[in-house]
């Protein structure tokens, strides 16, 4: 696709989306080679990877988030550090159109009671915004609590981020109040910075947390996203991202207008959200079959599966793995597993370590990377780069 038609088509507002990820107001684009494929009645193919990232990458889970508050600048710093190949924000978007790094777009969340439940920013704390709470359905959950597309960017920089699971990570709570949240254009920077300072290729893997509820408030974030990769030359196949999703319109949306990587992002049960809320599409299950991997293939280059789908837990203990990592290689797709974590509230039963009651001691982590990379997977999500690091390193050495 010329660069010049992307750019001026990737300048419509949010408001023009309309439709099932449909695009107005603006000139159509060249297709991509999916879409040109797609438009001569072929199957479309999905651009493939080239030599890097590595096999397996190592991809930093929000950061080195064991180590620090996730989604922070510092931890993504810790886990580049590390050795991270990548470094993954979950990506949602401010009032004033700004994407920045969330584990939900719920910056704070309360019980029925109103005692808080979840926070990952202080703005609970933040009396010039109580009169922000409200309460919201996303993705079918009714959420009560602060909501990132509440706030311009201006006033989201006024807060501070925090530990999100402070009784797993108790640690961490030692930096509450420290770090920012940051900007996906922060985010990049960072991570061309450490690839100028380090020599080596430090990509970024992000995620786009629900993009059809930003969507039905008129705030996609695909096009934002789009704008921003080509803004810094990243929006190719050749850029060190990966983009991932659990929906999968959004995915088709993004592989008609860009040959950036994608990821189909993959969940023990149910149904990707526009699936549900369509009534129609693919549940997770059906893209696990040879024919929905297939599917898959054609705009995607890679899945994302959960752990438990790779190698699942029997009687408190990893299990032979299934069969979906050669399935998947079969038609052509990467395969990416998540998520790896240090601590006995993630371990099976047999590779905690005591006082096994206590969640946030650390187990046996070293073994449950092994059980993962002997399945031949490509690569591997962890919330501790650290460890992965040193399993890769022996799992190589082996």
């Amino acid at each position: 696709m010329p660069a010049i038609t992307r750019r001026h088509c990737l300048t419509a507002t949010a408001a023009a989306l309309v439709g099932p990820w449909g695009l107005t107001g603006c000139s159509s684009p060249a297709p991509a080679p999916a879409a040109a494929a797609a438009a001569q009645g072929a199957a479309p193919t999905a651009p493939r990877a080239g030599a890097w990232p590595p096999k397996p990458a190592l991809i930093a889970h929000r950061g080195a988030s064991a180590l620090r508050p996730e989604h922070t600048l510092e931890a993504y710093r810790v886990a580049i550090a590390a050795g991270a190949d990548f470094i993954e924000p979950d990506l949602v978007i401010t009032r004033d159109g700004v994407l920045v790094a969330r584990h939900e777009n719920a910056i704070a969340m309360l019980h029925a009671d109103g005692s808080l439940k979840e926070a990952s920013t202080d703005v609970a704390d933040r009396r010039e915004f109580a009169a922000r709470k409200t309460t919201k359905t996303i993705d079918g959950e009714r959420i009560t609590g602060w909501f990132v597309e509440d706030f311009t960017l201006a006033e989201l920089k006024t807060l501070r981020a925090r530990e999100r699971i402070p009784a797993v990570r108790p640690a961490n709570v030692r930096f509450d109040g420290q770090f920012e949240v940051p900007t996906l254009q922060e985010i990049i920077d960072l991570a061309k910075a450490e690839t100028a300072r380090t020599g080596r290729t430090v990509g970024i893997y992000p995620e786009t947390k629900h993009p059809s509820y930003f969507q039905s408030i008129g705030k996609p974030l695909e096009p934002v996203l789009l704008q921003v990769l080509a803004a810094n030359g990243w929006n190719d196949a050749q850029a060190p991202v990966l983009v991932q999703s659990f929906e999968v319109e959004n995915l088709r949306w993004i592989r008609a207008r860009s040959t950036v990587r994608l990821v189909q992002l993959l969940s023990p049960k149910g149904q990707p959200y526009d699936s549900v809320a369509r009534g129609r599409g693919p549940s997770y299950a059906d893209l696990t079959t040879p024919e929905g991997l297939a599917q898959v293939a054609t705009y995607a280059n890679g899945i994302g599966p959960s752990k438990s789908m790779v190698v699942p837990v029997k009687e408190g203990k990893n299990a032979a793995p299934t069969g979906l990592v050669g399935a998947a290689h079969r038609a052509g797709l990467l395969v990416h597993v998540w998520t790896l974590r240090p601590e006995n509230a993630f371990l099976p039963a047999a590779l905690k370590a005591h006082p096994v009651e206590n969640g946030a001691t650390r187990g046996n982590v070293a073994a449950d990377f092994e059980a993962f990379l002997r399945t031949g997977i490509d690569g591997i999500f962890t919330d501790d780069p650290a460890e992965g690091r040193k399993a890769i390193a022996a799992y190589h050495a082996r």
